[in-house]
């Protein structure tokens, strides 16, 4: 259980200017450094090394050289296995103080973090390393005159692109199964929350990870992402962000040397409430929650909410009344509910859709205001939009922040029209109690995970993955391990 006491000891803690890691050695950006301002009180409170293009370089040849000597992806399977253990513990021995440094850094309400930062991190390369001897090559059904085999090898070098609003957590989602298959890494985290992956290079080496194996650089993504991503050394991008971005790095694979990219991108979620849901009140809680955590800086967050009309305005007043009952405030505080929006800039857009809802003749029944100006942080009441129509901004765009968008049903057909009416496929909700419903709407909705009767807590044992504009190929469960191995055929002749 969270110690207020403990959270304390870390929140005001002095955090010395950041370097790279590159090649097993902490060291200098070449550019200026950037000032983290954090979003709780507005205020700098560290630095971190602002690589160049020269800087990115070395940290991807000092990932090559890595994976060609062999240190790790020629290591045996069970030391590697031992290694990823040895990290899983150190996370967990260091959890708070990398949940506190998370927090400061991006806002995220540490009741959150807590567990799906630094609690989600050491669970998912736990996972990943049970899994390094597990996975086995294949004998294909040949003739007896033939044998053939499928071994399964690692790519190379893995280049990553994480954002801001869980870092460690969607850090280790694509770290952990890289490494599993015997890959190097450079990690390029977001400008505004690399504190927390920077730590975990830290305790990376001190698990037994070899120099080299994983190397962060942080730094503006349209500089040193880019250099990724033109890169003609890195075999796979991983990447999570958003749409425009994504297709960015798409054009730098092609105008380089076709590197595998993995796209996690963006969402608007459809979350629909039939009037059969077996629990009215626990669907409009989870509602509320499933938008409002985190600022709604949660890539499935549940941002438009299809309501049976014969229901919508009973159920809209409960998910207010819940909505209304989270405290806002100081995410390291454990009172607060709702933690801070990531920096001034998301704030401003995330006003502006509402302000747009406004003009686009939709109601805004609660929130829209920014509060707690006197803290200087950036801080945004949980806000709920309804009248929302298909053609309007706000059900179509992501915000990426507690904004709710609100619109109604008749029938199941309309529901499923809505939920597929946007570009985007990341995840879903339903509620009904009708199972030959909850199967027919599963079915129908195109997203990549579908939520029945809750929403969110797949745990690490099931992929996430999303369909049309919101990205390719799996975080998470085995499947992730594809992304990060070749498949290689030996056909012989007996």
């Amino acid at each position: 259980m969270l110690d207020q006491g403990l959270i304390n000891k870390y929140r005001n803690k002095e955090i010395p200017a950041q370097k790279l890691f590159i090649d097993g050695n902490w060291v200098n950006g070449s550019g200026a450094d950037f000032d983290i301002i954090s979003p709780i009180d507005g205020k700098p409170f560290t630095s971190i090394a602002r690589a160049t293009v020269g800087d990115m370089n070395k940290a991807i040849k000092s990932a090559r050289d890595a994976f060609e000597k062999g240190s790790w992806s020629n290591m045996p399977p069970a030391q590697r296995k031992k290694i990823l253990h040895n990290l899983s513990d150190l996370i967990e021995r260091d959890a708070i103080e990398l949940t506190v440094l998370g927090v400061r850094d991006n806002g995220t309400e540490i009741n959150m973090a807590i567990n799906a930062e630094a609690g989600s991190a050491a669970g998912t390369f736990r996972y990943y390393a049970e899994s390094i001897d597990k996975v086995y090559g294949e004998i294909a059904p040949t003739a007896n005159s033939v044998l053939g085999l499928i071994h399964k090898e690692p790519v190379g070098v893995v280049g990553t692109i994480v954002p801001w609003n869980f870092p460690l957590m969607i850090g280790a989602w694509k770290i952990a199964p890289a490494l599993a298959a015997g890959n190097s890494i450079v990690l390029k985290p977001a400008e505004t929350a690399s504190l927390s992956l920077l730590k975990l290079a830290e305790l990376a080496a001190e698990a037994g990870v070899p120099e080299g194996v994983l190397n962060v650089v942080t730094g503006q993504g349209s500089l040193v992402g880019k250099a990724m991503g033109l890169s003609m050394d890195v075999d796979v991008l991983a990447f999570t962000g958003s749409g425009p971005t994504g297709r960015q790095l798409l054009e730098y694979s092609a105008q380089s040397n076709m590197k595998r990219c993995y796209l996690e991108l963006g969402g608007k979620s459809p979350n629909i409430i039939f009037s059969d849901a077996p629990d009215l009140n626990l669907a409009a809680k989870v509602s509320a929650m499933a938008i409002f955590r985190n600022s709604g800086q949660v890539c499935v967050a549940a941002s438009r909410l299809i309501i049976e009309e014969n229901i919508h305005d009973d159920f809209i007043k409960d998910v207010i009344k819940h909505a209304n009952q989270l405290q806002v405030g100081n995410p390291l505080d454990l009172s607060s509910d709702v933690g801070a929006i990531n920096s001034e800039t998301q704030l401003k857009s995330n006003l502006k859709y509402v302000n747009i809802a406004k003009e686009e003749g939709a109601d805004i029944i609660t929130g829209g205001n920014q509060i707690l100006q006197n803290t200087g942080g950036y801080y945004m009441e949980p806000t709920v939009v309804t009248n929302v129509s298909s053609n309007n901004t706000l059900f179509n765009e992501e915000v990426f922040g507690p904004v709710l968008a609100v619109s109604k049903f008749k029938t199941e057909d309309e529901a499923i029209e809505l939920a597929n009416g946007t570009e985007f496929g990341l995840s879903a909700g339903i509620w009904t109690s009708n199972l030959s419903k909850a199967h027919k709407m599963v079915s129908k909705v195109k997203a990549g995970v579908v939520n029945v009767n809750t929403y969110g807590g797949a745990d690490m044992t099931v992929p996430l993955s999303g369909v049309k504009q919101s990205g390719n190929g799996a975080d998470k469960s085995m499947h992730a391990l594809d992304k990060y191995i070749n498949l290689k055929t030996a056909w012989i002749q007996l």
